[in-house]
């Protein structure tokens, strides 16, 4: 499923901040409805088709929680994502407890955004197991096996992890910061060089051609394979 394909609806009150979500979906090649309140949000939800949803919290007429809450009374299993300022832990808990797939805080580069989203959409078109293929390379989220080139490969947790994520993302650039924050826990402690150790580790077991290094930037998947 092409990203041309996938209509999200954007929900946030802030103008400068609406406007540049939208514009900066649509050149990641998502089509993109905005509104600006919850009960504009609510009626968009129930007469309209979307693909995901990226929903603000602090919305005039009807806040955010009462949108997702209302929806997932609904049986609605739209994949959302909450965007919001609001970044205290129980603030976190409250929303993903309230039915939210993801919890953003503002400011988020454009690129991380859509790389969630797609994330997203993925897992909820079918890939509850999550078997991801690129060329010659397959991963099997629930038996968590790797196989390259016909071989079964051995990794560790955290290579199976990193690995997993370069392909969820596969033709974006992760940064080593935008790894990290998904490899380890808030409060965990990162060594300075631990994702280039996993990526020396993966490159030895599967191929060095496999994942490219885009020098001063972060780490890439190519997809020209992927299927």
């Amino acid at each position: 499923m092409g990203t041309a394909a996938v209509h999200v609806l954007v929900v946030e009150d802030d103008e400068l901040l609406g406007d540049a979500l939208q514009a900066g979906l649509r050149d990641q090649g998502f089509t993109v409805s905005w509104v600006r309140d919850g009960l504009a949000a609510d009626t968009q939800l129930r007469t309209g088709d979307f693909s995901a949803l990226v929903l603000d919290l602090g919305l005039p007429r009807r806040s955010g929680l009462e949108v997702l809450r209302t929806l997932r009374a609904a049986g609605n299993h739209l994949p959302v994502l909450v965007l919001t300022a609001r970044d205290t832990l129980e603030d976190r808990v409250t929303g993903l407890d309230s039915g939210a797939d993801d919890y953003v805080i503002k400011p988020v580069a454009i690129s991380e955004l859509a790389a969630r989203l797609r994330a997203l959409i993925r897992r909820a078109h079918g890939q509850g197991s999550e078997v991801l293929t690129i060329g010659e390379l397959t991963l099997d989220g629930h038996t968590r096996q790797v196989r390259f080139r016909n071989q079964d490969v051995e990794l560790q947790p955290r290579e199976f992890e990193l690995l997993r994520q370069l392909m969820l993302n596969s033709g974006q650039v992760l940064t080593r910061e935008q790894l990290e924050n998904r490899l380890y826990d808030w409060e965990q402690s990162v060594e300075s060089n631990a994702i280039e150790v996993y990526i020396h580790h993966l490159r030895r077991k599967l191929a060095p051609e496999v994942i490219r290094t885009v020098r001063g930037v972060g780490y890439l998947l190519p997809v020209e394979s992927r299927h």
